[in-house]
Formats: structure tokens, sequence, C-alpha cells
């Protein structure tokens, strides 16, 4: 509305891009704020959209390198080919597609139609203002089910999707901007280690029979512990599995964490938990040390012993899977 009661007339060019070829655009921090995006009929160009949206469509585009910021719902590929992107959103959807590379963080299980070449991998990336527009968007950096696809028209005897290589890097597939774009004054950053969302193993096959279940409860510093979990673990040659960020109700402890239920109650009113499974030889006597060396002050729960810790770890994400619809 205009200060004179009149419905402001609200410019639609600015919520898309259309027909455009060898070009580097899209849309800076705070252009969009939560708005409705369309992308269509691009040819070979690299879009940026470094903001948090409702919804983003992508159509007919050939040959493109795209960054989409935290996206509320959906983030719809509709016969695209040749494109490589990193999408964070709360549903992933492609139909008609042929060849795209995906390094993504979706909150529920992305689902592919009619679509063949697809290959996946972990969101790995950083700007400034992510943390925020991940947030505004409500989405939550630990719920990342990019490993977990839904072929929704699977034919006999072939893969139409596959995981990229492990240590496959984003810039390899989508660079940072031009410095003659617009785009240049946005700090950007695909190290694995500055990503805004942890990068999880996903899906592929782990290298020890030995994990272990690590939580932390809500409180003002829960995302920076667990941060500062994963740095140590990893520098000690550990491996992140997954990630899970949920609430649990007072049946809901005594079913997945049995013996140790009792002083746990109290700590699952204040907040959603955040949980992470951490793998290789060793890995429950190394994180209980960094519990009792680094976490000290913190409430956590940490598999007690290795003979126990699988099931901890399939106790709580079973539970969390089933929490979030899968």
């Amino acid at each position: 509305m205009t200060p004179n009661g009149m419905c402001q007339k609200v410019d639609l060019s600015h919520y898309t891009l259309k027909e455009l070829k060898d070009v580097t655009v899209g849309r800076l921090p705070g252009t969009l704020n939560g708005e409705q995006f369309v992308i269509q009929e691009c040819e070979n160009c690299n879009i940026f959209v470094l903001d948090h949206s409702a919804t983003i469509t992508i159509d007919d585009c050939v040959n493109c390198r795209i960054v989409l910021g935290p996206v509320k719902g959906s983030v719809f590929f509709r016969d695209c080919k040749d494109i490589k992107c990193v999408v964070a959103c709360q549903q992933f959807r492609t139909r008609d597609c042929q060849k795209m590379d995906v390094f993504l963080c979706c909150a529920t299980q992305p689902i592919i139609e009619s679509s063949t070449g697809m290959k996946f991998g972990c969101f790995q990336y950083f700007y400034p203002e992510l943390a925020f527009h991940f947030k505004d968007a409500g989405l939550s950096i630990f719920n990342n089910n990019w490993s977990n696809i839904h072929d929704f028209t699977p034919v006999s005897g072939e893969n139409n999707w596959s995981l990229l290589p492990e240590a496959s890097s984003v810039l390899d597939f989508v660079p940072t901007p031009d410095p003659e774009s617009d785009f240049k004054s946005v700090r950007i950053s695909a190290d694995p280690s500055r990503s805004i969302v942890p990068l999880t193993k996903g899906g592929r096959r782990k290298e020890s029979e030995e994990s272990c279940l690590f939580l932390f409860f809500a409180g003002e510093y829960t995302t920076a512990n667990a941060r500062k979990l994963i740095d140590e673990a990893v520098a000690k040659g550990f491996v992140l599995i997954q990630t899970k960020e949920v609430l649990m109700r007072p049946e809901d402890v005594k079913r997945v964490f049995q013996n140790s239920e009792d002083d746990l109650v109290e700590w699952i009113t204040k907040g959603p938990v955040v949980a992470l499974e951490l793998n290789g030889d060793g890995v429950v006597e190394a994180c209980r040390n960094i519990a009792n060396e680094v976490f000290s002050a913190t409430k956590v729960f940490v598999s007690d012993n290795k003979n126990t810790s699988t099931r901890d770890v399939d106790n709580f994400f079973n539970f969390a899977d089933m929490q979030m619809g899968f």
C-alpha cells in the first residue's frame, strides 16, 4: 500500500529472469525478501539468486550455472538440460530434465520425474547473509536429505540419478561471479569448512562399522556447539554422516534413548535437539572425550559405548525420519 491507501503496482520483471543468453545475472541479498521468483528460457548464463524466496521455478534453461539462496517452499526445474547448481530449499523437484549436477540442501526427500543423468552432492556454500536467509526461509542447516532421492519414474535396469564423487568441489561446477558483474561485492566461498550447511557423507557407504550419536539440546549456542564438535571430530579424522534438528516429546525420549531417558526429559522441553552421526574406528571414545573436554558445561547425549552406539544412531534417525514424514 502507498501512503494514500492505493495498492502499489508490483514490478513483475524484478521477480523474473527470462530469455537471457551468455550473461551473469541474478539478485543481490535484500532484493527479493521472501517473494516468488521465476527463471525461464536462459542459455549459457551464470545466475546468482543470493536472497531468500518463497518458491522458485526454472523452466526451459540450457547450459546454465545457478545458485539459489534458501527457498521457503519448493524449487522446481522443468525441461532443463546441462545445469550445474547450488540449491537450498524445503522441497526439490525436477521434471523432464537431463544432465543436472546439484549441490543440494533439502529439508524433505528430493524428487526427480522423467529426468536422466541427475547427479547430487551436499550443499557447500557461503556468503555473509546466508545464515540469516536460512532462518528467514524457515530452514534448518541440519535437516539436509541431499542424497535420499526418490525417482518418481524409475526405468528397469537404468539409473536416472547418482551421487557426485565425494571430493567434488562446487567451484569446478559453479564458478564464483565474474569480477566485473554486479555480484563482485558479495564475499562468496565454496570452501566446505566455511559452508553454512555441514558437509555430510549422506547415503555413501560408511568407511567404518562404528558410529556415534552426539546430541545437543536447545540453547543459545546449539548451532555453534554443533559446528565446534564437527570441526573437532573431522580434525581427528572422523566423518560426519548425517545431521537432524527435530522436536522431541517425553514419550519419544523414552523410546529413543531407552536406559538414559530420565534426566533427558526436562531438556527436550527447551526446543528442538540437534543430532549428529559421526563415523570411524574409535569414534565413540573420541566423542566422549570431546564432550568432557570441550562441552563439560553443556548438556549433551553421547553414545555410551560402541556396542550400543549403532542402536542409538538407528533409533534416533528412524524416529527423526518418521517425524519428518519419510
